[in-house]
């Protein structure tokens, strides 16, 4: 079958990239919010996904997961930029600062 070489390749492709995006986005806000006080970030930015779930009311609630997270540790928020491919929201990168 030609289909299964092509299959391997997809799930091989796939497994290499998965976990370079999640060192880079995998991150809770929470956590992300504690990293940069613990390296006394000045400001930092975050992913926030909104391709799985609900987009309409899950992107809603986890931005305002992310802003009282950092919030909470004196963080304000500065710029939310939606990155929409082809069409589709695919998240935001929110970021912070401190005053």
């Amino acid at each position: 079958m030609k289909i299964f070489p092509t299959l391997a390749l997809s799930v091989a492709l796939l497994a290499c990239t998965l976990p370079a995006q999640a060192a880079l986005f995998g991150k809770s806000p929470e956590r992300a919010a504690e990293q940069a006080v613990s390296e006394n970030a000045p400001a930092t930015t975050i992913w926030v996904d909104a391709s799985w779930g609900f987009r309409n009311q899950g992107a809603a609630n986890d931005l305002t997961r992310a802003h009282k997270a950092f919030a909470a540790r004196g963080y304000k928020v500065v710029s939310v930029e939606p990155y929409i491919e082809n069409g589709d929201l695919q998240g935001f990168f929110v970021t912070y600062q401190k005053p």
